[in-house]
């Protein structure tokens, strides 16, 4: 059989075993904090369509970033504890990624949401 129900319910148990281990990170859950508070806004401001697709775009981008991050650190970690500068960089690669991601975040979020808070205290906006 080419498409197995059982096989399919199986692999998103396991799934959701990893999304509930990322949800004892702390980085993770800050994150997951984070885009809660800014969905809540989206939702106060009235975000355009366009503006939601990038909005959970980015989220989900850096969600998934964030539990690669851990799935690096937490390999490397049983692997080698000791770590060696290899590993050290390793991690700090990922780590970066990490960071990256939430810094071009933070000027799309500002794009989209700084002209809707400018607006409603009427002020002028550059954009």
């Amino acid at each position: 059989m080419f498409f197995s129900f059982r096989k399919w319910l199986r692999s998103f148990k396991f799934a959701w075993q990893g999304i509930r281990f990322a949800l004892t990170q702390q980085n993770f859950v800050l994150m997951l904090i984070i885009a809660t508070g800014t969905i809540g806004l989206g939702l106060y401001l009235g975000l355009s369509y366009y503006e939601w697709l990038i909005l959970i775009l980015i989220i989900g981008l850096i969600l998934s970033l964030e539990t690669f991050n851990t799935i690096w650190e937490k390999t490397l970690d049983f692997l080698e504890p000791n770590h060696s500068l290899p590993v050290k960089n390793i991690k700090d690669l990922a780590a970066g990624a990490v960071v990256i991601a939430c810094f071009s975040a933070l000027i799309i979020g500002s794009i989209i949401f700084l002209p809707k808070i400018w607006q409603l205290f009427n002020l002028k906006f550059i954009f």
